[in-house]
C-alpha cells in the first residue's frame, strides 16, 4: 500500500503516469470521434421512423403543442390560488334546492377544517375524533384532488363502504361495549331512570325542529328532524346510524355537531347543572354502591340484548354490538378478543369513520340555513337532556328515603364517561371528599342504552 509519507517521490510518479495517461486517452478518443459520429449518423439515416420529424417528439403527431406561455398559463390554472377564486358550480342543498357553489366557499371549508383540527390537538376536544373529521374536511374541498369522488377517490371508498351504511357504527359499538362496565348501573338500577330522562331531550327536540320549519330557507321532513334531534343523547355512533339510515345527506353536519358537543362537555353542562340545583342538593352524599358479583356482569348483556330482540328488534342491531362488547369483556375466556376491540378494532374503525364524516363537509351541504338550524338545534336538544335528567333526579328524591345528588342526572346523557366526570367535578367543588364518579356512571351507562332504544323507536316508526 502506497504511504506518502514514506515515499513521496514514488507516489508523485505514479500521479503524473496517471495523468499523462488520460490525456492520451482523451485525445485518442477525440480524434476517432468523427468516424464515429459518421456511422451513427448513417444508422440514424437508414430508419424511416426517424425522418421529417421538424423537431417533434416521435408518436406524438396528436398531441397540441405547446408554447412555453401556454405552458405557464396551464400551470397557473391548475393551482388551488385559481380555483378558490375563480371556480364556480351548479349543485343541490340537502334540502334539494339549487344552489352555486364557489371556490372561496371551498377555501373556507377547508379554513373550517383545519379550525376542528386546532379544537382537537390544541384544545384537547375529542381529539380522536375531531381530528381525523378535520383532515377529512381539508381532504375533500382540496381543488381538482377528487378525493371524494366516486367511483376511485379515497373518501368516496371509505364513505361507501363503512360511513353511509350500519358497518362503522356497529364496530364502534362493540368497541364501546368492551369498555363499559355496567357494574354500577347494576348495582343501583334506578339510576337508569335517570339515562332514559335524558331522552326527553331527543323527543322534546322533534317538536322545535317542526317549528323550524316556519323560517326562510329551512324544510326539515320528519327523518330529518329525527336524524337532528338524536344529537340530544351526545352519542355519535348512535347519530351516525341513525342519519344513514333516514337522512344521509345530512351525516357529516349532524355528526360534527354531535361529536362537538361531547367534547364540549365540560363547558355546557356546569352551567345547567348549578342553575337547577341548590347548594344543598349538591352536597348530598351517596351509600357506596354494593359490590356487584361476576354472574350478575355476564348476564346482564344477554338479559338486555334479550329484551331488546323481544321488545324493539330495530333498535337491537345496537344494543347487540354493545352486549357482544361487554359479554366478551365480562365472560373473561376471550381476552385477546376483549383487548381488540378495546384498542386496535375501534381505533383503526374510528379513524376511517371520522375521515368518511369529514369526506361529506362540503359547502353544498354544510353552507345553508338548515346547517346552522342543525348546530343551534342540536345544542338545545343537549341541554335539555341535561336539565331533564337533573329535574327527573331531583323529583325522584321526593320519594326516596335515601336521597340521590341530582348532578349525577347530567350524566343520563351518553358521553361516556366524559358526562359522569363532570358531574364528579362539580360535586367536588362543593364537597372535596364527596366522590359521585361511580353513582354518575350508572345513569352515563344506561343513557348509552336509552340513546340506542330512541334510535330504534324513530327507525321502526319512519324507517
Amino acid at each position: 500500500m502506497l504511504n506518502p509519507k514514506k515515499d513521496p517521490v514514488f507516489v508523485t510518479k505514479v500521479c503524473m503516469l496517471l495523468v499523462i495517461g488520460a490525456v492520451a486517452f482523451s485525445l485518442g478518443n477525440a480524434a476517432f470521434a468523427p468516424r464515429v459520429q459518421a456511422q451513427t449518423q448513417a444508422s440514424v439515416d437508414d430508419l424511416p421512423s426517424f425522418r421529417n420529424l421538424d423537431g417533434k417528439i416521435p408518436n406524438s403527431d396528436n398531441l397540441p403543442q405547446v408554447s412555453v406561455g401556454s405552458f405557464l398559463r396551464n400551470i397557473a390554472e391548475t393551482t388551488g390560488i385559481y380555483a378558490f377564486i375563480t371556480d364556480k358550480a351548479e349543485m343541490e342543498t340537502p334540502a334539494g334546492l339549487p344552489i352555486t357553489v364557489f371556490g372561496w366557499q371551498e377555501l373556507l371549508m377547508v379554513a373550517v377544517g383545519f379550525l376542528i383540527i386546532y379544537l382537537g390537538a390544541a384544545k384537547n376536544f375529542e381529539p380522536l375524533l375531531l381530528i381525523p373529521i378535520g383532515f377529512g374536511t381539508v381532504f375533500v374541498n382540496i381543488p381538482f384532488a377528487g378525493m371524494g369522488h366516486a367511483p376511485h377517490g379515497m373518501l368516496h371508498i371509505i364513505y361507501e363502504s363503512g360511513v353511509g351504511n350500519e358497518f362503522f357504527p356497529m364496530i364502534i359499538f362493540m368497541g364501546i361495549g368492551a369498555m363499559t362496565d355496567f357494574g354500577p348501573l347494576i348495582a343501583n338500577p334506578k339510576t337508569a331512570i335517570l339515562g332514559a330522562a335524558a331522552q326527553f331531550g331527543v323527543f322534546g327536540t322533534l317538536f322545535g325542529i317542526s317549528v323550524a320549519n316556519y323560517l326562510p330557507g329551512v324544510a326539515f321532513n320528519l327523518k330529518e328532524a329525527c336524524s337532528v334531534a338524536i344529537i340530544g343523547g351526545a352519542d355519535g355512533p348512535t347519530t351516525i346510524y341513525i342519519a344513514a339510515k333516514l337522512a344521509p345527506h345530512l351525516l357529516a353536519t349532524v355528526a360534527v355537531a354531535a361529536y362537538s358537543y361531547m367534547a364540549l362537555v365540560p363547558i355546557i353542562q356546569p352551567p345547567i347543572m348549578k342553575l337547577l340545583t341548590t347548594k344543598e342538593e349538591r352536597l348530598i352524599r351517596m351509600k357506596q354502591l354494593r359490590p356487584v358479583s361476576k354472574v350478575e356482569k355476564i348476564a346482564f348483556p344477554i338479559v338486555v340484548f334479550s329484551l331488546s330482540i323481544m321488545l324493539l328488534p330495530s333498535a337491537a342491531p345496537l344494543i347487540g354490538c354493545l352486549m357482544f362488547g361487554n359479554f366478551i369483556r365480562e365472560c373473561g375466556i376471550v381476552d385477546r378478543l376483549s383487548k381488540t376491540m378495546q384498542n386496535e378494532l375501534i381505533n383503526i374503525v374510528s379513524i376511517f369513520l371520522s375521515l368518511g364524516v369529514g369526506s361529506q363537509m362540503t359547502p353544498d351541504r354544510f353552507l345553508n340555513p338548515s346547517s346552522l338550524i342543525i348546530v343551534v338545534m342540536g345544542l338545545v336538544a343537549f341541554a335539555i337532556a341535561t336539565g331533564t335528567g337533573i329535574l327527573v333526579a331531583k323529583f325522584m328524591n321526593l320519594f326516596l328515603k335515601e336521597k340521590i345528588n341530582p348532578l349525577i342526572g347530567s350524566a343520563g346523557v351518553s358521553a361516556v364517561p366524559m358526562a359522569a366526570r363532570v358531574s364528579n367535578k362539580v360535586g367536588l367543588e362543593y364537597d372535596p371528599g364527596n366522590f359521585l364518579l361511580m353513582h354518575a356512571m350508572g345513569p352515563n351507562v344506561a343513557g348509552v342504552i336509552g340513546t340506542a332504544i330512541a334510535a330504534g323507536v324513530m327507525i321502526a316508526i319512519y324507517g
